[in-house]
């Protein structure tokens, strides 16, 4: 059983740890890149898929700069972000999304620990649906992109002067763990088995805490 009263402080991934959220912005990749060759667009979500702490801003970069090999401006992947966002304000504001095994250890334990989400999706967004579906009472701040996850840790630990040792990050892919090594705190991973593989801590469930 894994011990987390040696942390003072618990960092969130957002998308697929407090949110089942990972088919829904499939689907938004497909509306907004609607008017592109579907087996681009295939390939956009195995990328996607495998890499599911970077931004949608990396993801669009990706799809015209390696998929297509064309170029793209920052104003063009500003407004394709904004498209993104737009969906998934209407389609990600459904209780019924969260994941219960993980959002219940949270509100159980949110004042015992301080908790700060540290996301890939858009930070404006993830403010906006936390609060929607009140859950922003719970953290203590939410972040997200167009910084990078490794900077919103290395960020957080310099301004709340956090020890990397009484931190931990709970994380379901590659990116998550690597922004936690990168900063030197625990990582935990969670709701993805081929976290496994990395010789990770892993969570299978919060219900066997205390």
């Amino acid at each position: 059983m894994i011990d987390f009263t040696k942390y003072k402080a618990i960092f969130w991934d957002f998308d697929g740890v407090l949110m089942d959220s990972m088919p829904v912005r499939d689907r938004g990749f497909e509306l907004v890149l609607a008017s592109y060759p579907f087996q681009e667009v295939e390939q956009l979500l195995v990328y996607h898929r495998q890499n599911g702490g970077l931004s949608r801003y990396v993801k669009f970069r990706y799809f015209f700069e390696m998929i297509r090999s064309e170029t793209i401006t920052e104003s063009e992947v500003l407004t394709l972000a904004e498209e993104f966002s737009q969906v998934m304000k209407k389609e990600l504001l459904n209780k019924e999304l969260l994941i219960s095994d993980s959002i219940a250890f949270v509100k159980d334990n949110h004042q015992t620990y301080k908790m700060h989400v540290v996301s890939g999706s858009d930070q404006n967004e993830l403010r906006y649906l936390c609060q929607k579906l009140q859950l922003d009472e719970y953290f203590i701040s939410i972040h997200g992109s167009p910084t990078p996850k490794k900077q919103l840790v290395a960020n957080l630990l310099k301004e709340l002067k956090y020890q990397p040792e009484s931190v931990a990050f709970i994380g379901d892919s590659i990116n998550d763990w690597e922004a936690a090594s990168s900063n030197g705190i625990d990582f935990f991973g969670y709701n993805n088995t081929q976290m496994k593989g990395l010789g990770v801590d892993y969570i299978n469930s919060f219900t066997s805490y205390d």
